[in-house]
C-alpha cells in the first residue's frame, strides 16, 4: 500500500475502537485520505461485554461492521490487517498484509488484560477484553454449571460452583452483580439439582473500595448493594497465585474454585518500533498535549495505548470510551491546524461522569457534583449505553433483549457454541 504521488496526505489509523473510530469520522471533510487498520473487521462495544461473559445478551449486538460505519465517507478505507510493526525512519509499517505508507500515524491500538507478569495465573484466569474471550467465558460458566450436576466429587462440586472476580472496577463490579443475578434469579430455575448457597462468588480488590474512582458515596453504595446479594468482598488483599484449582489471596485466604475471572488491569497495546523511552506506566505511549508520540512530528497515540502525562493528569488521561473519543475527535482538529500551518490547541479532557451497574435495579452514578444510586442510576446507565451503541439494529436488539430479560427474569443466549477447553485453556476449533 504504497501512497500515489499527487495524492493527499495518508493519515492511517491503527484501531478500530472508541478513539480510532471517532478520529476517522471527525476527518470526513479534510483534505486527507484515511486508511484504517484493525485485525477485527468489527467495532466492539466493551462496556457491555460482561453481559455476553454472563449470557445476557448475544454477542453479536455489541458488535459492528466499521465498513457499514463509513459506507458514505469518500476519503476513507479499511483494511484488515494486524500490524508487526512501525518504521518510523521511512514512514512505513511492516503488516501481516504487506507493507503500508503513511504520513500521519495514529496509534489507537487500546489495551489489553495486565497480568503483572504472573504467567500461571495467565494462564488459568480468564481475562474479557474482546468478543471471543467474553464466550470463552461464557463457555466456561455454563460448563463448569453443567458439570456441577454429574460430578460426585464434592470438593469439585464446590469449586465448579465458586467464581471470583479479580478487580473492584466497573468491569469487576459489573459482572459480580451479573453472576450474583443468575444465582437468584436462574440458578435453580434451570439447573435443577443445584441450589443458590451452593454457588459462591468472591469479589477480590487490591485498594481498601471498590469502584475506588468513583465517589465515596457511589463506591460505598456499590459495596452494600454487592453485599446484600451475597457476593463476598476481599478489600485490600491481592492474589498470590492460582494453579486452575486452588486460589491464593496474600493474606492467606485460599479458595477451591474453577473459575476466575480476571478484571484486575490493563495495559496498552504497543505496537513493535517504538523506543523504551516512550513507553510509561501501564506499558503506555507517553505524549504531549496534542496526543504527539514525543520525539516524532507525525506520529500520535490516542485512547487507553496513551498517556498525557501532566501536571492536572500525573497518571495520564482514565481508560475509558468518552476520553478517547475526546482524543480522537480533539486529534482529527489538530491534523487539519497542522495541514494548514496553524497552531495546535492542547487537548482538555471533560469527565461527564462515571456510570456502573451491579444488577437489576442497582447502579450508582457520579455526574459532576451529582451523585445517584439505585433505581435511577439504572435506568441512566441503561440509556447511555444504549444510546452509544453503533447501529440501529445493535440498539434494538439490545433494547429488546433487556426488555424481555426483565420481566422474564431470564435470557435466551446461554449457549455453549464453542466448547472452552479448560485443560489447554483454548475454544474448540471443530466447535465454533
Amino acid at each position: 500500500m504504497d501512497k500515489k504521488k499527487g495524492t493527499k496526505p495518508r493519515v492511517v489509523i491503527i484501531g478500530g475502537g472508541f478513539g480510532g473510530l471517532e478520529l476517522a469520522k471527525n476527518l470526513k471533510n479534510a483534505p486527507v485520505d484515511v486508511l484504517l487498520l484493525d485485525k477485527h473487521n468489527y467495532h466492539t462495544f466493551q462496556p457491555l461485554l460482561y453481559q455476553v461473559a454472563a449470557g445476557s445478551i448475544a454477542a453479536d449486538s455489541i458488535g459492528f461492521p466499521i465498513r457499514r460505519i463509513f459506507t458514505k465517507q469518500e476519503n476513507f478505507r479499511f483494511a484488515l490487517a494486524e500490524v508487526e510493526q512501525i518504521h518510523p525512519e521511512t514512514n512505513t509499517l511492516t503488516s501481516n498484509i504487506g507493507t503500508i505508507y503513511y504520513d500521519y500515524l495514529i496509534i489507537a491500538t487500546g489495551s489489553n488484560t495486565n497480568f503483572f507478569g504472573n504467567k500461571e495465573i495467565e494462564h488459568f484466569a480468564m481475562p474479557m477484553k474482546n468478543i471471543p474471550e467474553a464466550l470463552n467465558l461464557r463457555s466456561l460458566i455454563l460448563q463448569n454449571l453443567e458439570m456441577s450436576l454429574v460430578t460426585k466429587d464434592p470438593e469439585e462440586k464446590a469449586a465448579l460452583m465458586t467464581f471470583v472476580v479479580v478487580g473492584g472496577g466497573p468491569t469487576g463490579v459489573e459482572l459480580s452483580g451479573a453472576l450474583a443475578e443468575m444465582r437468584q434469579l436462574i440458578l435453580m430455575k434451570d439447573y435443577h439439582g443445584l441450589r443458590k448457597h451452593n454457588m459462591k462468588v468472591y469479589l477480590v480488590e487490591g485498594k481498601d473500595v471498590v469502584l475506588g474512582a468513583f465517589s465515596p458515596a457511589a463506591s460505598a453504595k456499590a459495596k452494600k448493594f454487592l453485599e446484600d446479594m451475597d457476593v463476598t468482598i476481599y478489600n485490600s488483599v491481592h492474589v498470590q497465585s492460582y494453579d486452575g484449582v486452588l486460589l491464593k489471596i496474600d493474606d492467606g485466604t485460599t479458595i477451591l474454585t474453577r473459575n476466575v475471572l480476571w478484571a484486575a488491569g490493563v495495559k496498552g497495546e504497543v505496537p513493535a518500533g517504538l523506543p523504551p523511552t516512550n513507553i510509561t506506566r501501564g506499558n503506555r505511549i507517553q505524549v504531549d498535549e496534542i496526543n504527539k508520540v514525543n520525539g516524532y512530528s507525525n506520529i500520535f497515540a490516542i485512547g487507553d495505548v496513551s498517556a498525557m502525562i501532566t501536571p492536572e493528569t500525573p497518571n495520564g488521561h482514565p481508560g475509558v470510551a468518552p476520553a478517547a473519543i475526546q482524543q480522537g475527535e480533539w486529534l482529527a482538529k489538530n491534523l487539519v491546524r497542522i495541514l494548514n500551518n496553524q497552531a495546535t490547541v492542547p487537548f482538555k479532557y471533560k469527565d461527564k461522569g462515571s456510570l456502573a451497574t451491579i444488577g437489576r435495579n442497582k447502579a450508582v452514578a457520579d455526574l459532576g457534583k451529582l451523585h445517584f444510586q439505585g433505581l435511577f442510576a439504572w435506568l441512566l446507565w441503561g440509556f447511555v449505553h444504549l444510546m452509544s451503541l453503533a447501529g440501529f439494529t445493535n440498539k434494538g436488539i439490545i433494547f429488546f433483549s433487556w426488555a424481555i430479560n426483565y420481566f422474564n427474569k431470564n435470557s435466551d443466549n446461554r449457549l455453549i457454541v464453542r466448547y472452552f477447553d479448560t485443560e489447554t485453556r483454548m475454544t474448540d476449533p471443530e466447535s465454533k
